[in-house]
């Protein structure tokens, strides 16, 4: 009897034992993306308002993205291709620099719009599936649309500037910011100023992104066998604490950073110089 396979290369002495279909979501169309969002204005929190008003200049320091929300919506006279709307919000700390004091730290909220355009296919079938909802009345889910689903992969962003502008004279163009959804308030210790003060805050923000479209497919795959684990659970018996720890490898990680993460080529260095 031939050995089996098991998850990982694949030998060439490894035989395809069947084909199986497999129900899965397939990726349609995708891209990346290396944005420059310029002047997205920050939201403080309302306690900081004076001391921006009072700032001589102010410096980015970090920012977080906190949560991207995205909507489909099909291309009108392009069948198959579907606009993709992104929203970022991020959480955005810098400083207020001022002649006699030591700059201030103040967080706030900014947002950034983007869109994309990318094929998803056709379907038309209507789905319906028998998941049983414990203690319901075991009905059906109602049928779902035939959209594809929407992936948008980003990592935080770099602060590459930020500047002020006096709040009457200010004719840079701004998202509508609508109502906050209640997660991103929770991402603020207090209420976010956006209409009163007297001076406003302006970031600009390098983000890379990917978008993706994918939909419910059934493909057809080798299969080499069923994929039965190997290794035996353990962790019931934990015996002498000290024997077990002795089986623990020391963490070098946790003491020196590692030389193994591989970053975009610039990135490490563009980080380092625009959050000095």
């Amino acid at each position: 009897m031939a050995d089996r396979v098991l998850p990982g290369p694949v030998g060439e002495g490894a035989a395809i034992r069947e084909a199986v279909c497999v129900h899965t979501k397939k990726i349609y169309d995708s891209c990346r993306d290396k944005d420059c969002a310029e002047d997205l204005r920050v939201y403080p929190l309302a306690r900081y308002q004076p001391l921006i008003d009072g700032a001589q200049g102010v410096r980015p320091r970090a920012a977080e993205l906190i949560w991207t929300s995205v909507d489909v919506e099909e291309v009108s006279f392009n069948r198959g291709w579907f606009s993709v709307d992104i929203r970022f919000y991020y959480k955005v700390t810098g400083e207020a620099l001022s002649l006699l004091n030591v700059p201030q730290e103040f967080t706030g909220l900014a947002i950034y719009d983007k869109r994309v355009i990318l094929f998803g296919s056709e379907g038309s079938a209507k789905i319906f599936t028998s998941d049983m909802v414990p203690g319901g009345m075991d009905l059906q889910r109602p049928e779902r649309t035939n959209l594809p689903t929407a992936v948008v992969e980003a990592v935080d962003p770099i602060p590459l500037s930020m500047k002020l502008a006096d709040a009457q004279s200010s004719v840079i163009p701004e998202a509508f910011v609508g109502d906050i959804p209640r997660s991103i308030a929770a991402a603020f210790p207090e209420d976010l100023e956006f209409e009163n003060g007297q001076r406003r805050v302006y970031v600009c923000l390098g983000q890379f992104s990917i978008v993706r479209l994918e939909r419910d497919s059934q493909l057809l795959m080798p299969s080499y066998d069923y994929c039965m684990p190997e290794k035996e659970c353990s962790g019931g018996d934990y015996g002498d604490p000290c024997s077990m720890f002795a089986r623990v490898n020391f963490p070098i990680d946790e003491f020196f950073p590692p030389d193994t993460v591989e970053c975009p080529e610039g990135y490490r260095e563009a980080r380092a110089a625009f959050t000095r």
